[in-house]
């Protein structure tokens, strides 16, 4: 399967740079899959195109702070870190910008003495793996130095208070992102009380979005492309109610991709295994997929070429999808993570 086969045109002035005045505000595109229909509505609306019983799966990961500038202890360079995954406690693997200054051994000084980072292994595209040592709790000193790590096609030389709240889910409760769960972006609390009120659930399951989401394919035949390894975490409470769900033939809709591959992981090792619930996968979804669980799916638009856009397509049909893309552009849709969303069935 070609790469470019999953290209199209977006004008720049489509990129959404700012979230909306209120969280619910957006467009919401509807896709049929059966039909091939298309219509155009309100994200405010989400409520009246779900059934009672219907069982909406959220992620809960947590957005962190994880832009991080630091001094060279040798050189005297400003060096900027990208906390990518959490490997221990205070290790993790980072990305690191002008890498090449940043050897085995180096001390990285971030806060004087309260926080600085030695360099334990050098990877391979500027990834480093850094010990922290620090003074006090590691996440309460990220959070009152890092900054938030927004996308790279939100071209924006300052990024706003307002991002720490926004660039965030209400959801969210784990912290271990460097990336929000977009689809989540949308609920307000005005919605979810519609959702409780007209019988639809809510149930909750981590998946920490690393910088890989970001990553663009560099092979032009898509099965070649290695997805990046992120930690998914679903509670045995969750586990039971989508279980359930599946079951009684309740329809299980997933708001974002990586809510669809966290499920999607779990369901492949076998929903019966509590042994299963937790673990690392590198799940690469793209046509043709056979999904376990997934009967509908609420997600923004995506790149072109992208790994999202190939889960997306690989759910809804290439052909649909790109067809549903070309009439959002001529339609003015807001695209990527403060954009409009798309629900699919």
């Amino acid at each position: 399967m070609k790469l470019s086969d999953f290209d199209y045109q977006l004008p720049k002035e489509l990129i959404a740079q700012f979230p909306p005045a209120e969280r619910h505000s957006s467009r919401m595109m509807l896709v049929y899959r059966e039909k091939g229909e298309i219509v155009d509505s309100s994200f405010i609306h989400l409520p009246s195109f779900l059934r009672p019983g219907d069982l909406l799966v959220v992620n809960n990961t947590q957005v962190i702070p994880a832009r991080l500038f630091a001094q060279h202890s040798k050189r005297g360079r400003r060096i900027e870190i990208l906390l990518a995954r959490q490997l221990q406690d205070s290790c993790w693997e980072a990305l690191i910008k002008g890498s090449r200054y940043v050897r085995k051994g180096d001390t990285l000084l971030i806060q004087g003495d309260e926080l600085k980072a030695t360099v334990l292994e050098e990877k391979d595209e500027g990834k480093r793996v850094l010990q922290f040592q620090h003074k006090g709790d590691f996440l309460t000193l990220i959070n009152n130095i890092g900054k938030v790590p927004l996308p790279p096609y939100i071209k924006r030389e300052e990024i706003k208070s307002l991002d720490r709240q926004r660039y965030q889910t209400l959801f969210a409760s784990q912290p271990g992102s460097v990336a929000a769960p977009t689809g989540g972006l949308h609920f307000s609390p005005q919605i979810i009380d519609k959702l409780k009120k007209a019988d639809i659930k809510l149930v909750e399951i981590t998946l920490h979005i690393g910088p890989g989401t970001f990553r663009p394919i560099r092979t032009e035949q898509v099965e070649q492309h290695n997805m990046e390894e992120e930690y998914y975490q679903i509670s045995q409470s969750s586990a039971k109610k989508i279980a359930a769900a599946q079951a009684e033939g309740r329809r299980i809709v997933a708001v974002g991709t990586s809510t669809v591959r966290a499920l999607e992981s779990w369901a492949m090792k076998g929903i019966e295994e509590p042994s299963h619930l937790n673990g690392w996968t590198d799940l690469f979804i793209y046509p043709v997929f056979h999904f376990r669980l997934l009967r509908g799916l609420l997600t923004n638009f995506h790149l072109p070429k992208s790994t999202l856009l190939l889960l997306v397509a690989a759910f809804a049909g290439m052909d649909l999808i790109l067809k549903a893309y070309q009439r959002a552009v001529e339609e003015g849709y807001r695209f990527y993570s403060y954009g409009d969303c798309m629900l699919i069935f």
